[in-house]
């Protein structure tokens, strides 16, 4: 296949969609020409990579040795570091971010804002937390650049903060997953948890900036934003998994209300899909 051509990309992935669909998702994961053979057991791997093998040369595909490694217990995959323990963030970009010097105009507050963007899924409730930066963007044609007191302060959070990024973990096909949901008068976020022997496990966190008119939403509307912007953003999970929301609104009695009004049911309506239960929210839980 040429390279360049618009629609290569998606063609390619159906290909391998085609390709490893018995194993997708069970010892392999697949993204266009990036492939990852998985085990549990070292005894399972030459069986599993035998497996690989076999669908390449039945269709006629072949691998580049120079790209490839065997035997290995951790590695880079999408830009992630994955490893028996789970997934980390990469650590150039961490190194990227924590090596940054205070930004100094427009265009290095733009780097910054992109590599945290990058990182978004490793950091907890980013959009409160870094929405100092993004206010330099909204207020860059009428005041220019400010590189103000709050700034610094997020600035040097952040950078403490990588100082040890959480591990994530890889949801088990069909178990049950919890998302919390959290907002403020700025920001919406969400972190997507799997329960292992009563230990909840980090596996997604989700954070949004909410727009001028999202912001004036009374607490409920924005709830349930939270919970429709993390399905979208989360949605092969949602689609794979019954999700437990823990939150104290009754989302689930929203459409049902006479009062319910255009986007609620609009999201009502596009919840509906997925095996969503909704669960009292721990006093724990902040």
């Amino acid at each position: 296949m040429p390279f360049g051509m618009k629609n290569a990309g998606a063609t390619y992935q159906r290909l391998m969609n085609k390709m490893f669909k018995d194993l997708i998702g069970h010892t392999m994961e697949v993204y266009v020409d990036d492939m990852l053979v998985k085990s549990l057991e070292k005894s399972q791997h030459i069986s599993n990579l035998e497996q690989c093998f076999c669908l390449l040369r039945s269709y006629n595909m072949r691998l580049n040795p120079s790209k490839c490694a065997f035997g290995v217990t951790s590695g880079k995959f999408l830009s992630f570091m994955v490893t028996h323990r789970g997934i980390e963030a990469n650590p150039e970009k961490i190194k990227a971010l924590r090596d940054m010097v205070p930004p100094e105009n427009i265009k290095e507050v733009q780097r910054l804002n992109g590599r945290i963007a990058a990182l978004s899924r490793f950091l907890a409730r980013s959009g409160d937390r870094y929405l100092p930066f993004f206010k330099i963007l909204r207020g860059a044609r009428s005041s220019g650049f400010q590189w103000t007191d709050e700034c610094q302060e997020a600035f040097e959070q952040l950078r403490t903060y990588l100082a040890s990024p959480p591990l994530l973990s890889k949801p088990i096909m069909g178990e049950r997953l919890y998302i919390y949901l959290a907002i403020s008068t700025q920001a919406i976020s969400s972190v997507l948890v799997r329960k292992e022997n009563a230990i909840q496990r980090h596996i997604y966190y989700v954070s949004k900036i909410l727009s001028k008119i999202e912001g004036c939403y009374p607490s409920t509307d924005k709830t349930a934003l939270t919970l429709v912007y993390s399905a979208r953003k989360l949605h092969p999970y949602f689609q794979a998994h019954t999700i437990g929301v823990h939150t104290n609104l009754l989302l689930k009695n929203i459409q049902k209300k006479p009062e319910a009004y255009g986007r609620l049911i609009k999201w009502s309506v596009e919840l509906g899909e997925f095996d969503i239960h909704y669960l009292p929210r721990p006093d724990i839980k902040s």
